[in-house]
């Protein structure tokens, strides 16, 4: 079986995580994974699918065997959670490489389940209603189904997306996710310029659009955008949001092309200021990044993959026509 530590110390991402573990400043938290009685049904309220609870169950009876693994998890916890609910902060997670097996593609998995009476605490003394610090949280299960789907295996494909929502940056609010964030200099400048109250450096909400919960009709946006306005001035006071931004590939205007005006995703564009590239600058492609999403990450030959819908036929027909695709960028009032 590999050894975790070793595969760690001998990455370069991972062996600076390690390093930035040992700042003096994060102080270290008590953090301990719960006994294998509990912890498939900690699991299940994550959302965690049912396939993969017998893997973890297995893998947690390696790391709690193991003192160095122990050692290891307390110091990811804290590093985790350092200045938990400023957004930016905290070590985060490293892509482990694959060489780790099982136990790396899931070590971040018990690094969440380890946090969660953490941020658990801090929903309560935020006055987080408990229905959404349970939809929130149960993204950890959406992301590992993300991986099964597109791998076959437990594990997590991006550790570091779930560390927002168990730092208190990112809540489930409906069909869509809001993530507290401030506008960087390109987006916020162009927000300026139109008038929209706010400029680099303010605080703003970026939307993310989760996998597995169905259409992003306009009416479930709609839902979601307003439960969003009362929840963050409610919930962040201190913390004025005057704009919404989103930077993602259902933003490229090239889709317009191929797909009818009352579609989701044209209807979804039509609520942003789109944000343009300034002449003279080439945008890197993003070419996988829509096959990902829309075919689950299949590493199926292009030529093979199916074209039933008019976004799949949208996606590969571009490709084959020789297109890219590119993350588009936009906001809009909030």
């Amino acid at each position: 079986m590999p050894d975790l530590l070793e595969t760690l110390a001998g990455d370069k991402e991972c062996a600076a995580w390690l390093a930035a573990l040992d700042d003096p400043a994060i102080p270290r938290l008590a953090a301990a994974l719960p006994s294998d009685l509990d912890l498939p049904d900690i699991l299940l309220d994550l959302a965690v699918p049912h396939e993969d609870i017998a893997q973890l169950l297995a893998l947690h009876r390696e790391m709690t065997d193991s003192a160095e693994l122990t050692e290891l998890l307390e110091r990811a916890v804290s590093g985790l959670l350092w200045r938990l609910g400023t957004p930016g902060e905290g070590t985060g997670l490293p892509d482990v490489p694959a060489a780790a097996g099982a136990l790396g593609r899931c070590f971040a998995v018990f690094v969440f389940v380890a946090a969660l009476p953490h941020v658990r605490a801090l929903h309560h003394e935020l006055g987080i209603p408990d229905d959404v610090s349970r939809h929130t949280l149960a993204d950890l299960g959406r992301n590992l189904a993300v991986h099964r789907r597109r791998l076959g295996t437990t594990g997590l494909l991006v550790p570091w997306w779930p560390t927002r929502h168990f730092r208190g940056e990112l809540y489930q609010l409906g069909r869509l996710q809001f993530e507290r964030q401030r506008l960087g200099e390109r987006t916020g400048a162009a927000v300026a310029a139109a008038g929209g109250g706010a400029g680099p450096g303010d605080p703003c909400l970026s939307v993310h659009i989760p996998d597995f919960r169905g259409p992003f009709t306009p009416r479930a946006c709609d839902d979601s955008i307003a439960r969003a306005r009362e929840f963050f001035a409610r919930h962040f006071p201190s913390e004025p949001v005057r704009v919404a931004v989103c930077h993602s590939w259902l933003l490229d205007e090239q889709l317009r092309r191929y797909l009818p005006a009352d579609s989701n995703i044209v209807r979804f564009q039509e609520r942003f200021e789109l944000i343009r590239t300034p002449p003279g600058t080439a945008p890197e492609p993003e070419d996988d990044t829509p096959v990902a999403f829309v075919f689950g990450g299949t590493g199926t030959p292009r030529a093979e993959l199916p074209r039933r819908t008019g976004l799949q036929r949208a996606v590969l027909g571009h490709l084959d026509a020789g297109g890219h695709w590119y993350l588009g960028h936009g906001w809009f009032p909030m």
